[in-house]
């Protein structure tokens, strides 16, 4: 079975910056993508990064492109997010998913999910 346990959320001034962790276990394909998702209360969940472990290959969703990026620790299966410029619009509940195979942005292609990390930007 597996398990995503994220971590690192909390609240940041506009402009600042935060780091978020998620690390699985339980994982038994070797090709296996994980992904970074943030909801707002009522909305759907957007897709933000997703990392494909074999093949070593990240994507972004197009809102946070340029201010967010995504790595990993391959060994260990853990997928950090380090997010800069934070705006208010960041803030959001971050969840992280995980889903045998290739990676996608969209929420329903995934197996697995974490608890989620509260993000809040504000002054």
């Amino acid at each position: 079975q597996v398990h995503l346990v994220e971590s690192g959320g909390g609240s940041v001034q506009p402009g600042g910056s935060l780091r978020i962790s998620c690390a699985a276990s339980g994982v038994t394909n070797p090709h296996f993508c994980m992904a970074w998702f943030r909801q707002i209360s009522g909305n759907e969940r957007e897709g933000i990064a997703a990392f494909d472990f074999l093949l070593n290959k990240t994507e972004y969703g197009d809102s946070v492109k340029g201010r967010f990026t995504a790595s990993q620790d391959t060994a260990k299966k853990i997928l950090y997010l380090q997010m800069d410029n934070l705006t208010p619009e960041d803030s959001a509940m971050y969840f992280c998913a995980r889903r045998d195979w290739y990676c996608t942005l969209y929420a329903t292609s995934f197996w697995d999910w974490g608890q989620g990390t509260q993000v809040t930007v504000s002054s």
